[in-house]
């Protein structure tokens, strides 16, 4: 009996850490090939309307949380939408030619800004991201929103129109 619970165990120990190491190596691929497009999408002069968003970039267009770390204080000049995502995330994926989509939609009206949770991980952690994708959704007056998973095409239009568009 002891001797198959230590077999047992030990399959259960190498199959967990073989899956950790391929999910880690299939991570660092598709980031890889996702910069890659990203890089090539920006050499063909793909006018982008969602923009990719760091830190310091957040501070200056969405939020300095150093200067008000106690009350919002929106720096935008537009509503804003932020997608938190990941790319090695699937949902996140599938969202993401909806965001470009709706961005195309409501250019001019709407900033749309996407945030990598694994590069940027001092705003996942402001905002307490534990799931992804993690849509933001910031009028410009009152109080920003967070929802959280995918949307379809008709579900995240109404949220715009409703939250930010009103």
């Amino acid at each position: 009996m002891i001797k198959r619970k230590i077999i047992l165990a030990t399959a259960v120990l190498a199959f967990s850490l073989s899956a950790c190491s391929d999910n880690q190596s299939q991570k660092q691929t598709t980031a890889n090939s996702e910069n890659k497009t990203i890089i090539n999408s920006k050499k063909k002069g793909d006018n982008m309307k969602v923009t990719e968003l760091t830190t310091a970039d957040f501070k200056t267009k969405v939020m300095n949380y150093e200067q008000h770390p106690q009350e919002w204080v929106f720096e935008g000049k537009r509503p804003a939408l932020v997608d938190f995502y990941a790319t090695w995330c699937g949902p996140c994926k599938a969202l993401s030619p909806i965001v470009e989509e709706l961005a195309e939609k409501y250019d001019g009206k709407v900033d749309f800004y996407k945030v990598d949770v694994d590069k940027q991980e001092e705003l996942a952690a402001l905002f307490g991201i534990r799931s992804i994708p993690s849509l933001l959704f910031i009028p410009m007056e009152g109080q920003p929103e967070m929802s959280v998973g995918a949307m379809n095409m008709e579900q995240l239009q109404k949220a715009i129109e409703e939250k930010l568009i009103k």
